[in-house]
């Protein structure tokens, strides 16, 4: 299994923070640092330090670190015109020497949407599917050809389609519970299906449904990596963990319930759980960015024993 690293900065994180938790992550072993592409935090708490932009901060990162993979969990369509998003993503791809992925939604927090006056239509699974052709398209482009797309949301003319990331293809997440339209879309164009925060029970029919879509376009569902998101909190023993979860404000009993939660033998189990529902790949939630020590006891008594 791949383990990834994966954090939440609107909840209140500096670029400097973001940058020791990915040279952690690097320096521990750890598979890729992700982030989430938000602009304002969830609950209550103290704002500061404010926003960081997924993109640019993933540009610093990539020049400031050598190995591992760096993308967004997900990027909204709300947040970027198709282009310019694949301008961005490619770039960041050429600045890493081809680290880059790219985790593309439909987005859903509509109050941070009304505090930048970024636009939050009702409707946006049609501009999910549209930015997905635009974004994959302009990339598979032939050097020297130009791009053109008419859609119901978005026109391109003869776009240079320009410039073209390091990887061919560079991977594309598509993640949700869906059971039509989500399906159909990773297997039309994703390279990895994502599943955030699964109830019990539900992860095998999620990834059965990707598969079926696969099948019905003539796709390989092997050629798919089958992922979940989940908060990670764990501890040596009982008090290090309630410490850790009194730390980003969480019950033990509820992040047992809900998440890779407990003791290192309780995680290890719960990892052991989903492997054998079918998952491949598994994003950590880390909460607390300070808490390096955390990763390092992940890395050290977690992970080597999957």
């Amino acid at each position: 299994m791949d383990f990834r690293i994966f954090t939440e900065p609107q909840q209140g994180a500096s670029y400097d923070d973001l940058l020791a938790v990915a040279q952690a992550t690097e320096r521990l072993g750890f598979d890729a640092f992700f982030r989430s592409d938000h602009y304002l935090r969830m609950g209550d708490g103290d704002p500061d330090p404010g926003p960081t932009d997924a993109w640019t901060t993933l540009a610093g990162l990539a020049r400031e670190t050598s190995r591992i993979r760096l993308g967004t969990l997900v990027s909204s369509v709300t947040y970027r015109y198709p282009g310019i998003l694949a301008i961005q993503v490619a770039q960041v791809d050429q600045m890493s020497g081809g680290r880059a992925e790219l985790g593309l939604g439909t987005g859903w927090f509509e109050e941070e949407h009304r505090a930048y006056g970024i636009p939050f239509p009702a409707k946006r699974f049609d501009l999910l599917e549209e930015q997905l052709e635009i974004v994959t398209g302009l990339w598979a482009t032939e050097p020297g050809e130009t791009y053109s797309f008419h859609g119901q949301h978005y026109t391109l003319e003869n776009s240079p389609a320009l410039p073209k990331p390091v990887q061919s293809p560079l991977p594309v997440l598509v993640g949700g519970k869906g059971a039509r339209r989500t399906p159909l879309l990773a297997a039309r164009f994703a390279s990895e299906f994502n599943v955030p925060f699964p109830e019990p029970g539900s992860i095998p029919g999620l990834f059965e449904n990707v598969r079926s879509a696969c099948v019905e376009l003539g796709r390989d569902p092997d050629e798919i990596v089958y992922s979940v998101a989940q908060i990670a909190v764990a501890g040596a023993n009982d008090a290090e963990f309630a410490r850790r979860a009194a730390a980003i404000g969480r019950e033990p009993g509820e992040l047992r319930q809900n998440g890779l939660a407990g003791t290192t033998a309780e995680v290890v189990d719960k990892i052991g759980a989903l492997r054998e529902q079918g998952v491949e790949r598994v994003y950590l939630q880390i909460l607390d960015l300070a808490d390096l020590d955390h990763l390092d006891f992940l890395a050290r008594e977690v992970v080597p024993q999957l």
